[in-house]
């Protein structure tokens, strides 16, 4: 159960696009996970992912949020509340700054990037809470590839892929920065499949994702993740497999789209 919105973020895997032609301010996603417990899908936390205009001194930035919280009755056992954000151009989803804020059963970190696309660096700040509850910092330069985003940017830049272009079967690796690594994804297009979901019928893009080099996701195209077939491409279903059992992701609610 540990860093579940980690699991949803990774199952989005990363597509770099020029132009943002689906992510508005004003969306709002709203998620049911489940985790498997004695064999039985239990509903344990709620996911919402939001998006909202942020005006600077200088610019106009899209926040690309998403948080996760346990339902009060599983706090007891288990306490989530995870923040993931990214400050990114609205045209490109090209990001300036990302958040990551999670306190989980008594595990606490908090990672920020800021970036500098001029010369492929990334200055991050780490903090985690010692044994004895104190909180320590740390500060690092990281150089990345041109094409590495984080990982909420990556999550939301796949719905601008003309997914429609491809081919059952083709698949691609992409980057992403993770706890200071840059991580490997490959992204599978199986099928285009109809599912019935809690904002009705949906024909949906079926991806299968996998990481080179971890074993946070398991199995042979076990972690998938049904996108909408149409401009859209909301995420609305998610199944996932980690060393620690299986779940899935189903979504109650979608408002503010672009179409």
């Amino acid at each position: 159960m540990k860093n579940l919105l980690i699991l949803l973020l990774l199952i989005g895997g990363q597509v770099i696009s020029s132009q943002n032609k689906t992510i508005p301010a004003g969306e709002k996603l709203v998620y049911t996970a489940t985790y498997n417990m004695s064999g039985l899908l239990t509903n344990i936390a709620q996911v919402k992912m939001e998006t909202s205009e942020v005006k600077t001194s200088k610019n106009t930035l899209l926040r690309l949020k998403c948080t996760a919280a346990t339902y009060k009755k599983w706090d007891n056992f288990f306490k989530i509340r995870d923040l993931y954000e990214s400050y990114v151009n609205p045209k490109t989803l090209t990001p300036y700054l990302y958040k990551r804020d999670i306190s989980e059963g008594g595990y606490y970190k908090f990672m920020q990037y800021r970036y500098s696309h001029k010369t492929n660096m990334v200055q991050n700040i780490r903090k985690k809470r010692r044994s004895d509850g104190t909180i320590w910092e740390t500060k690092k330069a990281v150089k990345i590839n041109p094409s590495t985003k984080d990982i909420v940017t990556t999550l939301y830049s796949i719905r601008n892929l003309d997914i429609h272009k491809a081919s059952i079967g083709d698949q691609q690796n992409f980057t992403v920065l993770f706890d200071n690594e840059e991580t490997v994804i490959t992204v599978k297009y199986l099928a285009k499949e109809s599912i019935n979901t809690n904002i009705g019928r949906k024909e949906c893009y079926k991806l299968a994702i996998s990481m080179k080099g971890s074993d946070i996701l398991k199995g042979n195209n076990s972690n998938l993740l049904w996108l909408t077939a149409d401009e859209n491409k909301v995420p609305v279903y998610a199944k996932f497999k980690i060393p620690v059992g299986n779940g899935e992701l189903k979504i109650e609610s979608a408002s503010g789209l672009k179409y």
